[in-house]
């Protein structure tokens, strides 16, 4: 049996002559390069899925710094300085795929990169711990490093998963100091230049308050016929349970339990399970 070489041109024989070269089809430059826009494709979004790894990770680092404080106001420097470091970081992988990006690649590789959820919730989550506010989507824009150009739903969705981080800390909390974190008395001096939100009281809204607000602005959006938006909005309405039932046991039982009671949340009511 005849062979080829890489180009399709006949391999002379052994002891024999070269075969005569394969003509060029017209049509092989053109599928060179589709071959070539392939390749740049898939190494485009190979660099753009480990960046978009890294980010993540960095991210869910800056929740866990978040995590470890235990009340609202100012951050500990420590804390500030982890965040800082964390996303310089960021900053270099996301500037990294900037031209990679650019155009309407931005939008091509979107689901590539689903990073940018994990850093919007990472940044509204420190930004609620400082101020007790939310942080709106120009703000979240100016603090991305790069230019790259945030969607709508990667803010939406990066918000969405905010509830979840505002529950565990509600909880760690509560545990902690035996009632729902906030509504402390803000005195003179201590707001340390970004003072959480206070009522007409003089009294810092407690978290609660803080859930029924936002969690009642997500209730009056119009409905996103997508899988992942009804998984997030269900999602966020169990987290607003847990701390409404948290809340709840503060109130009612509040003096009975021991220092560092953790609320046992497996027999949460299910609105689907009504009979």
């Amino acid at each position: 049996m005849s062979k080829r070489d890489r180009h399709g041109n006949m391999r002379p024989k052994e002891g024999g002559k070269a075969a005569p070269a394969v003509p060029q089809s017209r049509f092989g430059p053109m599928f060179s390069h589709f071959r070539d826009e392939l390749d740049e494709h898939h190494d485009r979004r190979e660099r753009i899925i480990k960046a978009s790894r890294d980010v993540t990770a960095l991210s869910k680092k800056i929740i866990f710094s978040c995590q470890r404080v235990n009340k609202l106001g100012p951050l500990p420097r420590r804390t500030q300085e982890d965040i800082d470091n964390r996303m310089a970081e960021i900053k270099a992988h996301l500037t990294s795929i900037e031209p990679d990006l650019a155009s309407l690649n931005r939008y091509r590789y979107a689901h590539s990169l689903r990073c940018l959820e994990e850093l919007v919730e990472a940044l509204v989550f420190a930004h609620y711990l400082r101020t007790q506010t939310l942080l709106d989507p120009d703000a979240v824009e100016a603090a991305v490093p790069a230019s790259i150009a945030l969607t709508e739903y990667d803010y939406m969705y990066g918000v969405f998963d905010l509830f979840g981080e505002m529950m565990r800390f509600a909880t760690v909390t509560a545990a902690q100091t035996g009632r729902l974190v906030g509504g402390e008395v803000v005195g003179v001096g201590d707001d340390g230049g970004a003072a959480p939100q206070d009522d007409s009281s003089g009294r810092r809204r407690h978290i609660l308050a803080d859930f029924h607000e936002l969690s009642v602005a997500f209730e009056l959006l119009p409905e996103v016929h997508d899988r992942t938006f009804r998984s997030k909005m269900e999602a966020m309405r169990t987290s607003v349970r847990k701390v409404e039932k948290l809340g709840y046991g503060i109130a009612i039982r509040g003096s009975e339990r021991p220092k560092g009671w953790l609320p046992d949340f497996k027999d949460d009511h299910d609105p689907g399970h009504d009979e």
